[in-house]
């Protein structure tokens, strides 16, 4: 699922969380673990903090691509296929 998630994220555009979840048939936190692991992986890197309670009062929530946890990520300078590590 790691390898599917990778190839979603370099088709390029923003992807918000929930989008990604159901295009893996699967839950928002599982998704936040997987960007973790891919970050631990060097395949993705943070971009600046995370947006915290303001996301509430944002009146671009709904679209945002940082979704619930407020992360920004993009991916790394790194070999794009996802090995077995």
């Amino acid at each position: 699922m790691l390898s599917r998630l990778l190839e979603l994220l370099q088709e390029g555009g923003t992807h918000r969380v929930a989008d990604l979840a159901r295009a893996l048939d699967t839950t928002s936190e599982l998704v936040e673990v997987m960007l973790e692991d891919l970050a631990r992986m060097g395949y993705l890197r943070r971009v600046g903090g995370a947006c915290g309670p303001r996301c509430g009062a944002c009146s671009l929530a709904g679209s945002c691509a940082a979704g619930e946890s407020g992360q920004v990520w993009t991916l790394a300078e790194r070999d794009s296929s996802l090995r077995s590590e």
